[in-house]
């Protein structure tokens, strides 16, 4: 019997084209709408063919492209969770044929579309791990033509990243992440030394997909080596790499595998290492290689797999050659750690550490590290300090800096700000100038301290001030008056009309739930779709609008996260929404009205935006009584993680006119809070940038003689 298709309601949203809140308003509206065929009840599948069928007769089934169809037939296979790997052989062979040899192809009769698709990928199947018996049959004919269509129409990329949507679960293991394109030509970036040939071979022991020896071969690497634990991912590497028009001439080696336990390239020396390893693995290996060779440094303790990792790849480095790690910050701080990372100072091997913002790869809501090592030559001199860049928080100790970069994350500004930082400091290690509150060249001796801590802020904070004085003095002049400002305002909000009572008694309205609201489309109810809140990578994309965090909602703050890549099922902000945070701080929450700042951005992770009818609801009405403290206690459950569940809410049942009343005095609200914010903020640095240009013996205190002593 032939197996029917089936899809979730994410591919439903991707299908159609639409988000998925939309498809659950269909569900619940309409009662012809597709029954569940399969899944779980929190995940319910249904009929492919049930559902193009609905859509299509309410005009909401778009024309078909290549790709979609390569998904359907992979759907319809029997051959189940196996399709994707065995079909990237084809894509690599189809990718680099001519468009006259692929088209014959894909004209082929049923008859012998199979067995000429076996004869082409021959050539290529040693090539991808895991593969092995490859066939294809009869059965696999719609498979095939489709695919090779998808190749033909769209390109070979394409058709690899449809084959490599059938492989998420596989990557989905903890602390397993793709690097996105940005951060991975950073990374790429820092091997090069300026004037001279960029690395020839490059290793990455955990390549994933192979973002990071892509990176590097558009560099201009020519002998790229990788190995990954997942064998879709090293097989989606060993095709990727290949079909890159301008790193088509790369000599490439990937290999399937665990690289710390059972290393596929034992005798590689390269003259480069790129590596995202995994993070917070404890079986990484600890007790059955105690007594292996890598371990040049110590013994990494069992929470301490990084560590491990970095010495594996310091391992295959040559003499003179460079590795960059992108790391947990925990890696740099950890006291089960700090005995290696004493030794890696010791031995000149850590040239530098470079802290990143959060949102600029996964986990987004940490800041990850890049750190730079090196194996140094056996006559060279070893450094007396390393580099430290901190771009994580370049709104505390900036005030030079323009509101604009403050406030956002320009990614190619702060790429321009590590590159530059340290190839400076790579021609002139000892004559380093530092950047006040971004980089500093900070002493060996001043770290090997009783905890070895090398999180950048720590040290290039530390001493974020000019050390011109008149410079000093005209910076606290500024935030001084700035200050004055901004108490003045706060002043001013806080005036004004009185506040006066209701009587003797507070008046009782009756209210509705949101869920009523909802009911009778009120407002609509929106969120990142589950399957993007997962932990499945994610790419970044620097030039769309940044992403509004919860974080920004809780601290009523312009936009901070990085934008994804468009997957189909973003939400994008409009003015008048109304947005909450999921998860509540201490039992407290806020509610966010998007103005004219935060429309066409898009809404983040964990967070809910209600859409109210401008006709029926006012904004700022909505935004205060959901906002109060009975009332998000009512709604939210959990002791240590309290979530909030928006539909139980409430709001009273008040004319639009008189909520608009209720608007205004919220919205006077919102401001006061907002003016007591900017004004803690700057009070907090003033107070730091004055104590410290007294303790720093820049400045003098208020009414002292002005004659240096």
């Amino acid at each position: 019997m032939p197996r029917h298709a089936q899809v979730t309601a994410a591919e439903i949203s991707r299908l159609a084209g639409v988000t998925r809140a939309t498809v659950s308003n269909w569900r619940r509206r309409h009662p012809d709408f597709p029954a569940p065929t399969g899944g779980t009840d929190t995940s319910p599948a249904y009929d492919l063919e049930a559902v193009q069928g609905w859509l299509a007769a309410r005009g909401q089934l778009p024309a078909t492209s290549p790709a979609d169809d390569l998904r359907t037939a992979i759907r319809s296979t029997q051959s189940g969770a196996g399709t994707p790997i065995r079909l990237l052989p084809l894509v690599l062979a189809a990718g680099q044929m001519s468009d006259s040899d692929l088209k014959q192809l894909v004209d082929l009769p049923d008859g012998q579309l199979p067995e000429r698709a076996l004869q082409a990928v021959q050539p290529h199947v040693a090539d991808i791990p895991g593969i092995a018996d490859l066939t294809y049959d009869a059965e696999d004919v719609a498979l095939l033509r489709a695919l090779l269509r998808c190749v033909a129409d769209e390109g070979a990329l394409r058709a690899a990243d449809v084959l490599a949507e059938g492989d998420l679960d596989a990557t989905n293991a903890g602390g397993m992440y793709d690097t996105p394109a940005p951060v991975a030509a950073l990374m790429a970036d820092l091997l090069a030394e300026p004037g001279e040939p960029y690395p020839e071979a490059v290793f990455d022991p955990a390549c994933g997909a192979g973002g990071l020896l892509l990176a590097a071969a558009a560099c201009g690497a020519g002998k790229l080596y990788g190995q990954d634990i997942v064998p879709a991912q090293a097989a989606q590497a060993a095709v990727r790499l290949p079909l890159q028009p301008a790193e088509s001439s790369a000599q490439v080696s990937v290999r399937a595998g665990d690289s710390i336990r059972a290393d596929a390239f034992p005798a590689l020396t390269a003259e480069a290492v790129l590596c995202a390893p995994p993070y917070g693995d404890r079986e990484w290996g600890h007790e059955e290689l105690a007594y292996d060779a890598r371990w040049e440094f110590g013994l990494p303790a069992k929470s301490e797999s990084e560590l491990a990792w970095l010495q594996h790849c310091f391992a295959h480095l040559a003499e003179g050659g460079r590795a960059v790690l992108l790391m947990p910050p925990a890696t740099a701080e950890r006291g089960s750690g700090r005995r290696i990372r004493a030794e890696i100072l010791r031995t000149g091997v850590l040239r530098a550490l470079i802290a990143l913002p959060p949102g600029v790869a996964q986990p987004l809501h940490i800041g990850l590290h890049l750190w730079v090592i090196e194996r140094p030559h056996p006559q060279a001199t070893l450094p007396l300090n390393i580099l430290m860049v901190d771009t994580a928080t370049p709104d505390v100790s900036r005030p030079d800096q323009p509101p604009s970069r403050r406030q956002s994350l320009d990614w190619s500004a702060l790429r321009d700000d590590v590159l530059k930082a340290w190839n400076d400091y790579d021609r002139h290690p000892d004559n380093f100038d530092p950047v006040p509150g971004v980089a500093q060249a900070v002493p060996i001796i001043d770290l090997l301290d009783e905890t070895v801590d090398l999180t950048p802020a720590r040290h290039v904070r530390a001493t974020p001030v000019p050390a011109m004085p008149d410079e000093l003095a005209a910076i606290g002049h500024e935030l001084r008056a700035k200050l004055r400002r901004a108490a003045t305002g706060l002043i001013t909000l806080s005036g004004g009309e009185a506040w006066p009572p209701v009587g003797a008694a507070p008046l009782s309205w009756r209210t509705a739930s949101i869920a009523d609201l909802l009911r009778g489309n009120a407002l609509e109810l929106l969120r990142v779709p589950a399957a993007i809140r997962s932990s499945t990578p994610v790419a970044t994309d620097p030039s769309a609008p940044p992403t509004l965090t919860a974080r920004d909602v809780m601290s009523h703050r312009p936009a901070s996260g990085a934008a994804e890549e468009p997957s189909g099922t973003e939400i994008e902000i409009q003015e008048g929404d109304v947005i909450l945070p999921e998860l509540l701080q201490n039992g407290t929450g806020t509610a966010r009205v998007a103005d004219a700042r935060d429309a066409g951005l898009r809404l983040g992770r964990h967070l809910h935006l209600l859409r109210p009818d401008p006709a029926r609801l006012d904004p700022w009405f909505l935004a205060g009584f959901l906002a109060a403290q009975e009332n998000l206690n009512a709604a939210s459950s959990g002791s240590t993680v309290i979530r909030l569940d928006p539909r139980r809410l409430r709001v009273p049942l008040l004319p639009l006119a008189e909520q608009r009343h209720y608007g205004r005095a919220f919205r006077q609200l919102n401001a006061l809070r907002t003016a007591a914010d900017i004004a803690s903020r700057l009070a907090d640095e003033t107070a730091r940038t004055l104590a410290a240009g007294l303790a720093g013996g820049a400045l003098q205190p208020p009414g002292a003689d002005q004659t240096p002593s």
